[in-house]
């Protein structure tokens, strides 16, 4: 007899079904406790800065602007933003590495550590003048974290540098834009390369807490320099903190007291140019002036003094020395145009600068060929101040 392949039974008859699968028929499933080994893994939660933000604690009235608490001048008022992009741009020798070392000598007195990325100099100079503004030699071994890369960054760069970014590390330092671009493969001529290094190097280290410093040059031009440094105007512009000119007025030297007037380009949170002075004629606001006196003994003293308010009417004192200077070199008197090509700097200033010494009697006047006027010097003049040298 044939059976039913589907039943087991012959045709036409009930099937017949061994009773351990009957069993099997009525048992209920058995709920897994975690998925077969060949289904996929759950996908991981993907970050996303794209999420609508939450507007309460302003719309609340409990949000608090941005305060500058790294930096101090003399005063107390301070110039960095913690968490925030910062530049100072000059011309060599204006003292940036100083002004940022004496930053860094402020944070490590306080107890903080600062992290410094040096793309130009190397280890001996910026510890000589750590030492030289009195940090203790153990201070700077525990919490002065030197790094001269020369190499590619990436996730191999970010997890050497990312255990030195936390508390209590406060200030980090970017020295030389142009170099560590190169490093970079990047132009700083270029807005996308710079707006791509700022996003790779300066705002990861911002995100990580400490107030960032880019030390960086200026155009060697000065009537077309701007108010950023060399390159794309995106170095000011990506900029979320502060932006710094240094203006020298007396170079560095050894047994010589350097100076330099620190003047604001660019300040986002709007905390620090309300401590500075309007700049006269045209010039950026005043912040402070950055002096540095070498020692006998080789330390060197750092101060930040807040600007003084001047009283009377502006005198472009340095610019008044220049021609002066023009004057007294000069084999005959100058007209405005001879003393314009003589001395640099914008044609406004220097024509304020020597009608000033003019109304002061340092200066005769004279009728030449042509309508010229003829300047003669009558009195050289000294700088007694440099309360105008904003103008030069």
């Amino acid at each position: 007899m044939t059976l039913d392949p589907y039943t087991g039974a012959p045709p036409g008859e009930p099937a017949q079904l061994d009773p351990t699968v009957m069993r099997l028929l009525h048992t209920p499933p058995i709920a897994e406790d975690h998925p077969p080994h060949d289904a996929p893994a759950p996908a991981p939660p993907v970050h996303t800065t794209w999420q609508r933000v939450d507007l309460a604690p302003v719309l609340s009235g409990h949000y608090t602007p941005p305060e500058a608490t790294i930096g101090r001048r003399d005063d107390g008022a301070g110039m960095f933003y913690p968490g925030r992009l910062h530049s100072i741009f000059a011309e060599p020798e204006a003292m940036k590495t100083w002004l940022a070392l004496t930053t860094a000598a402020a944070e490590l007195a306080l107890g903080n550590a600062v992290v410094y990325l040096d793309f130009e100099d190397e280890e001996g100079g910026i510890v000589s003048r750590l030492l030289a503004l009195g940090t203790p030699a153990a201070t700077i071994e525990e919490r002065f974290h030197y790094f001269r890369p020369d190499g590619p960054f990436g996730d191999p760069g970010r997890a050497a540098l990312a255990p030195y970014l936390t508390a209590p590390t406060t200030f980090a330092v970017i020295d030389g834009v142009t170099e560590a671009m190169g490093l970079f493969g990047l132009k700083p001529k270029d807005d996308t390369d710079v707006a791509g290094f700022w996003r790779i190097l300066p705002r990861w280290l911002a995100e990580q807490g400490p107030a960032v410093l880019l030390l960086d040059h200026v155009n060697k031009d000065r009537e077309n320099r701007g108010r950023w440094a060399t390159g794309s105007q995106h170095k000011l512009s990506g900029l979320n903190g502060c932006a710094y000119l240094l203006e020298n007025i007396t170079p560095l030297a050894p047994g010589q007291r350097g100076k330099s007037r620190v003047r604001v380009a660019k300040d986002r949170p709007g905390q620090v140019r309300k401590h500075a002075l309007p700049g006269s004629g045209g010039a950026l606001h005043w912040f402070a002036d950055f002096v540095v006196e070498p020692q006998p003994d080789g330390s060197a003293l750092a101060s930040l003094p807040a600007p003084i308010e001047r009283e009377g009417p502006f005198r472009p004192t340095a610019l008044m020395l220049k021609v002066s200077d023009a004057l007294a070199a000069a084999p005959e008197p100058l007209s405005v145009r001879g003393v314009l090509d003589r001395v640099p700097g914008k044609q406004e200033a220097v024509r304020r600068a020597l009608a000033t010494l003019v109304d002061e009697g340092n200066v005769t006047v004279t009728p030449g060929a042509r309508g010229a006027q003829l300047h003669t010097l009558r009195r050289p003049f000294t700088n007694d101040g440099d309360a105008g040298q904003a103008a030069a």
